[in-house]
């Protein structure tokens, strides 16, 4: 526990004398071990002949913190509120000055109990005491709020930081929008990025990831795809993010020559497809029966060096299967690596959309149950078709 000052111990001037035995009163000089006295020598000196006892005095003290804010998280983890507030008065009344790391174990505990009104009071608390260290208290709060989805509770603090001639910061404001996406609803996760986009901070990575999901999961494609847009298709930072997402908006509808033709624009502005990118048009390609562009499409992925996975394999024989074409899949699965082993690349979201495909499914289901076997894309080819020719015969049972 970090301990950066200690209130009530004794000061330099104050270390207790070392009686002289041969005093002969009962107010006895006050003399260090040479019997010189301490007023005649230099104050150095002194200081450096008594460090030994401000270091055991220190150390005394920072070891009984410790042992207080250790057992604060203690009663806090057992959900003992009476003991855990008594605990906190004890510190506040000491020279304690809680680190960060300290008061996010304990706003993340309270949170765990749902004992919210313990993390206001907390924060109240400290409010007087910690100025400069107050902006980081509630943006803790804030953090703990958010991850309970106490939504009201958390724009309230933030409201309060405001108030108080704070302002919220980028990793705060994006924070918020997170929350909103998976907690709230969509006005308000507009509302709250419209205000972080005011304040000229970026949004980052993992918050736009949080808003494309709220998106696709109401099947809110066309404001997907103006939400990447006014972010900006040109950030490099984010690699091909951006440009899957819009991708994956006109996928979603099968809008197949607006895939197209943003596909080239992704292109055209310097930005070189990844996996996610190519599999996005081959699932569309493949549930639309467009089977010259998924040709193409295969074709493009080996010219790039993009090595399939499983979605690209799933969707080329379910494509084929689909449409009782099962005899001319060698003539497309000639030109794959089928004795490559099976792996699974691409981003997620794509199968919040788009979903998974029953060749996709069944392949899982095997590479989990028998894990002993080498499996190869040939391997679950030869199964999933033996499982397929078998689906529609009767067997009788007398």
């Amino acid at each position: 526990m970090e301990i950066l000052s200690l209130g009530r111990s004794s000061p330099p001037n104050k270390i207790p004398p070392i009686l002289h035995k041969h005093s002969p009163t009962s107010s006895p000089q006050l003399l260090p071990h040479n019997n010189t006295p301490i007023s005649l020598r230099s104050p150095n000196t002194s200081l450096v002949q008594h460090a030994p006892i401000l270091h055991k005095h220190y150390s005394t003290t920072k070891k009984l913190l410790s042992h207080h804010s250790s057992l604060m998280l203690y009663y806090a983890e057992n959900n003992l509120i009476h003991q855990s507030q008594s605990t906190w008065e004890q510190l506040l009344n000491s020279s304690f000055i809680p680190s960060l790391h300290f008061i996010s174990k304990l706003f993340k505990t309270y949170s765990k109990h749902s004992q919210f009104d313990l993390i206001l009071y907390i924060l109240n608390s400290l409010k007087s005491r910690y100025f400069n260290l107050l902006p980081h208290f509630y943006s803790l709060a804030i953090s703990s709020f958010g991850n309970a989805g106490n939504l009201h509770l958390m724009e309230q603090t933030a409201t309060e930081m405001v108030s108080n001639g704070f302002h919220i910061d980028s990793k705060t404001g994006n924070y918020l929008i997170r929350c909103y996406a998976v907690f709230g609803s969509l006005n308000q996760m507009e509302n709250t990025y419209g205000r972080l986009k005011r304040s000229r901070f970026s949004i980052d990575g993992e918050t736009i990831r949080a808003v494309a999901f709220a998106y696709l999961k109401k099947r809110k494609f066309y404001e997907l795809g103006e939400f990447v847009r006014d972010v900006g298709l040109g950030r490099r930072n984010l690699g091909n993010l951006l440009w899957n997402l819009l991708l994956l908006s006109y996928a979603a509808n099968f809008k197949m020559k607006s895939l197209q033709r943003e596909f080239v624009r992704m292109v055209q502005a310097g930005f070189r497809p990844d996996l996610t990118s190519f599999n996005i048009r081959v699932l569309a390609f493949s549930r639309m029966d467009l089977f010259w562009d998924l040709h193409l499409s295969i074709e493009h992925m080996r010219d790039e060096m993009v090595v399939p996975d499983l979605v690209t394999y799933g969707c080329v024989v379910d494509g084929y299967l689909d449409r009782k074409l099962g005899r001319n899949l060698e003539f497309v699965l000639n030109k794959m690596s089928v004795d490559d082993c099976p792996r699974l690349l691409t981003d997620p979201f794509v199968f919040e959309v788009l979903g998974k495909g029953d060749f996709h499914l069944s392949s899982e289901a095997f590479l989990e149950y028998e894990t002993g076997q080498n499996w190869s894309y040939r391997v679950l080819i030869k199964k999933y078709l033996k499982k397929h020719y078998r689906r529609n015969q009767i067997f009788w049972n007398y």
